[in-house]
């Protein structure tokens, strides 16, 4: 019968077209050819995700205690923007940090970092807004940007200047269409943080622009050494206190608990100015019902009493020492150039071109899963503008890298070897 068309003949159904330019490529095809290769029972040294439970990082016991505690109390929905104690120990962390006007109400909750930079930026931006972003950057950054139909506009960040943006080159790049400014500090994927007189620098920019200043802090507190992450928001307090100011952060790496998916933002700033946005973030905020409910008991006891994360990011812990020797370990291989990281849990070295002529990143990192079992990312993952880089996570310990490096170098010398033959 007529009615019943023929299936063949039906078209096929496809993705929305607002996902065309949206990437994340951490997790796309060289995540997706490491998950063939471990069904086929291989091996996979894994250095492509800041995760940090796989290599033996676990939260502290009073965070887990205190969890499964209120799990009898926290089988319902709570509050859109979350439970009141848990806001009240964010909104005290950051009075504790300068900013004496932080109050209740301007403490969001979330799934994570990355559920309220969703939420922020489709609350921010309609259709051909622009906004600032680091290269290299955090891509989800980029992909929610572009999902909401804005544009990312990457500012360049200097490797010869220890990955420090330059605030000139910043500025310009500021158009009429421009909305926002996003600073990553301490950075991922290079591990740069930043001076003072920079983040003063682009708050200025932020003041002079009529932009909002979004700052992702999600690894405050992992620097090593002298580096100091300065909280964006006490720079805007100190220097004037009228740059409206998102701040993100969260429990999933310094606190070690990634899967809880606990993250916050404090709102700051000239916060009158802001009303109709506000609107429309308690709007997003509602749409999602409420942020995971046991994770939010996770937080006060995370910010309050002995902060453990000191453990590992001194000498002697085993972040620092598995930083120093992942840096000294790339930068002895031939070709291979590496900026320290002063913070986070990544390097992101370069390959010299002139030994390694790679015109593909993706083909060359997952030329390297095959043959030596090793997964890392490729550097236009993050947006960077060459096919000279990548990111290495720095979690598994000292001899685990010291083997993972060693397969790397192997790699590198069969590819110059090749090379010089051809």
């Amino acid at each position: 019968m007529e009615q019943f068309q023929d299936l063949t003949q039906q078209s096929e159904f496809k993705q929305a077209q607002k996902l065309r330019n949206v990437r994340y490529d951490v997790r796309g095809p060289i995540a997706e050819e490491a998950a063939r290769l471990e069904h086929a029972g291989h091996r996979i040294t894994k250095l492509n995700i800041g995760n940090m439970a796989p290599f033996g990082f676990e939260a502290p016991d009073s965070i887990l205690v205190d969890m499964i505690k209120n799990l009898p109390t926290a089988q319902g929905y709570s509050d859109s923007q979350g439970i009141y104690s848990a806001r009240t120990a964010v909104a005290q962390y950051y009075q504790s940090r300068g900013m004496r006007d932080a109050e209740v109400e301007d403490v969001i909750l979330g799934n994570g970092v990355s559920e309220l930079i969703t939420m922020v930026l489709q609350a921010m931006l309609n259709p051909g807004d622009e906004v600032l972003i680091p290269a290299p950057d955090y891509p989800l950054w980029t992909g929610v940007t572009t999902l909401a139909g804005g544009r990312a506009v990457h500012y360049i960040c200097d490797e010869n200047n220890r990955w420090w943006p330059d605030p000139e080159e910043i500025e310009s790049k500021v158009t009429p269409a421009t909305k926002a400014l996003v600073l990553i500090n301490p950075n991922n994927p290079t591990g740069a943080v930043y001076p003072r007189e920079i983040l003063e620098a682009m708050v200025d920019i932020c003041r002079r622009h009529n932009l909002i200043l979004l700052a992702d802090e999600i690894y405050e507190k992992i620097t090593y050494d002298d580096a100091e992450a300065i909280n964006a928001c006490t720079v805007v307090r100190d220097t004037g206190d009228d740059v409206f100011t998102i701040t993100f952060s969260g429990l999933s790496k310094t606190w070690r608990v990634a899967g809880f998916r606990s993250g916050w933002i404090l709102i700051s700033g000239p916060k009158y100015r802001a009303k109709n946005y506000l609107e429309g973030l308690t709007l997003m905020s509602n749409l999602r019902m409420c942020p995971n409910v046991p994770a939010q008991h996770a937080i006060q006891t995370a910010l309050g009493g002995y902060q453990s994360i000191d453990e590992f990011i001194y000498p002697g812990g085993r972040l620092y020492e598995q930083r120093n020797a992942a840096y000294k370990l790339l930068s002895d291989i031939e070709g291979v150039k590496v900026e320290q990281m002063d913070g986070a849990m990544y390097l992101f070295p370069r390959l010299d071109p002139k030994i390694y002529p790679i015109d593909n990143d993706e083909a060359f990192v997952i030329e390297l899963l095959r043959q030596q079992k090793i997964l890392v990312s490729h550097g236009r993952a993050f947006n960077w503008i060459d096919d000279q880089h990548f990111r290495l996570v720095t979690l598994p310990a000292v001899e685990e890298l010291e083997e993972a490096v060693a397969g790397i170098a192997d790699f590198l010398a069969d590819y110059r070897d090749a090379f010089a033959r051809a």
